[in-house]
């Protein structure tokens, strides 16, 4: 469906489904979108719905993943939490997109200055907002290269390396807490990989050295 319609979905790669959104993610930077009928699309997917990537990303309003991806209606299956986090909620929604509709790929991306992981660096705690910046923790105790006094949301440093840690570990989590992913995993059925997006440019920076693909 959407603007991949003419791909056969049930026999995308893994491999496939990322190159897809790596061109979706140059034509986002560079300002070229694809002309899409988005009434047809509308028609389309009244009834079904294949989206070819499933992405856990963070709720920040400047992460849209369809934009930052340049992907249509029925492409994504978008699972947005702030700090990306793989709560259960958020695992299941993922399980359902891989296993029920054809997700190929599962991508957790993290961004640059996200709001939730400086949080974490302060060990924010106020309200719900205490439960997310919880998960984001083992990310802060995993970096290990910056000491005090600096290890703080004052230090952009600092910040970078631990949203880059937290992307890894929600995978871990994933990985660790979901059968049905590594189910799939293992039989190549779908890949996962980790990225984090620059607001300034517009990149999505993939981790294919800890991808499963």
């Amino acid at each position: 469906m959407g603007t991949q319609k003419k791909i056969n979905r049930e026999n995308l790669s893994p491999k496939e489904a990322l190159a897809i959104l790596v061109d979706g993610n140059q034509r986002f930077i560079n300002d070229v979108k694809r002309d899409q009928n988005l009434s047809l699309i509308r028609e389309e997917l009244k009834e079904k719905q294949e989206p070819f990537a499933a992405v856990l990303g963070c709720s920040d309003s400047r992460t849209s993943l369809e934009l930052i991806f340049d992907q249509s209606l029925g492409d994504i299956f978008s699972v947005r939490l702030a700090g990306n986090v793989a709560c259960k909620n958020a695992i299941g929604s993922l399980e359902y997109a891989c296993k029920y509709l054809g997700s190929k790929i599962i991508v957790v991306m993290g961004h640059s200055n996200c709001g939730a992981v400086k949080a974490a660096c302060d060990n924010f705690k106020e309200g719900n907002i205490e439960e997310i910046t919880k998960l984001l923790q083992p990310a802060v105790s995993n970096e290990k290269t910056i000491t005090e006094p600096h290890r703080n949301s004052k230090n952009s440093d600092f910040v970078s390396k631990v949203c880059f840690l937290n992307v890894q570990k929600q995978i871990e989590t994933i990985i660790n807490q979901s059968d049905i992913v590594k189910d799939l995993l293992q039989k190549k059925q779908i890949g996962i990989i980790g990225g984090v997006y620059s607001l300034a440019s517009g990149q999505v920076e993939f981790d294919l050295q800890s991808a499963v693909l």
